[in-house]
């Protein structure tokens, strides 16, 4: 969104876009797979195949479109839970901080890029 105060273009992620600067959504998507590696998320999931838990991009096929994935997803992370993709459970990480769980969850929901 871009508002106009006093004249002066308001709006960092509009700004950022039309002059190539990344914006901070933007900047914690590309930390995601940092996020991932350093919380051992990888030890059960990998990106593009099966592990003990499915791969980030079926994830990111299965909650495409789900407006409410993100705060779904970010509440799986931290609480754990079950039956979604089979029997085994996902634990809780509950050591996680918020910003690295919304900062994976967002990588993931946007396919697992690796760049």
């Amino acid at each position: 969104m871009v508002r106009f105060v006093g004249g002066v273009v308001a709006g960092v992620v509009a700004v950022g876009a039309l002059v190539g600067i990344a914006s901070p959504a933007f900047a914690a998507v590309a930390d995601g797979m940092k996020v991932a590696q350093a919380n051992a998320c990888m030890g059960c999931h990998a990106v593009d195949r099966k592990l003990v838990g499915p791969s980030f991009k079926d994830v990111a096929v299965k909650y495409k479109g789900d407006a409410a994935a993100q705060v779904k997803l970010e509440k799986k992370v931290r609480d754990g839970g079950a039956g979604v993709w089979g029997a085994i459970p996902m634990p809780s990480h509950p050591a996680m901080s918020a910003a690295d769980i919304h900062s994976v969850v967002g990588w993931v929901l946007a396919g697992a890029p690796s760049k």
